[in-house]
């Protein structure tokens, strides 16, 4: 039997981690690619922890930052009048944080292998910064753009260590398609626990290959 609930949630949540993290992700990795300043190194450092920390790490450390007791946490609560742990809200914001690397390390590539003399051409050629970055630099680093949404889509729909330590498993506001696995599993329930383990392997089989076809489709045009 297939969680749809679970199922749903967790496509809302990579959805709305992807649509949300892909500005500031782009802005970031044209920042990184094309500048140099003095703390650089430690912030790309910085963004590549979610990589390399065990995700229950991670989790305890955002569980403390979006917890009550902290100045966020209080915040939010102020705020809404919810707790923002074990909640939708806390959930994706702990997705913003853990997909980071995922969205930006694609798309530095791609914005680093633009040559400065193209966007000079542009320049010289009568267009503006804004105009250059949307007609020049945006269709050529698209393959890294794609690669960051597909990566950041299909990781959020299996993580399971943070989203646990963060959101706990709360049916309707939590519970994602992982963690639904999870409890089946514990459940000893194997059948329920295969069909959600294959079409979730689908799901980001399905994922990837569409948006790697869009590349492609736009590299050629």
């Amino acid at each position: 039997m297939i969680d749809w609930q679970a199922l749903a949630l967790s496509l809302q949540l990579a959805t709305a981690t992807a649509l949300l993290l892909l500005p500031f992700a782009i802005w970031l990795a044209r920042l990184l690619a094309w500048s140099a300043f003095r703390w650089q190194g430690a912030l790309e450092a910085a963004i590549l922890l979610p990589l390399v920390l065990p995700p229950t790490v991670l989790g305890y450390y955002l569980l403390l930052g979006f917890g009550g007791a902290s100045p966020l946490g209080q915040a939010y609560q102020a705020l809404t009048g919810r707790a923002l742990v074990f909640s939708f809200d806390g959930l994706l914001a702990a997705s913003l944080i853990f997909n980071l690397p995922f969205a930006v390390q694609p798309m530095q590539r791609s914005f680093a292998s633009i040559p400065r003399e193209v966007r000079e051409a542009a320049w010289v050629s009568g267009l503006s910064r804004w105009q250059t970055f949307l007609r020049i630099e945006l269709p050529l680093a698209w393959p890294g753009i794609a690669a960051a949404l597909a990566l950041t889509f299909a990781h959020t729909l299996g993580e399971f260590g943070v989203v646990l330590m963060v959101g706990g498993s709360l049916p309707g506001e939590t519970r994602t398609i992982a963690i639904a696995i999870y409890d089946q599993a514990q459940a000893f329930n194997d059948s329920a626990a295969a069909a959600m383990s294959a079409l979730l392997l689908a799901l980001s089989f399905v994922a990837v290959t569409v948006v790697s076809r869009l590349g492609r489709s736009v590299l050629r045009r």
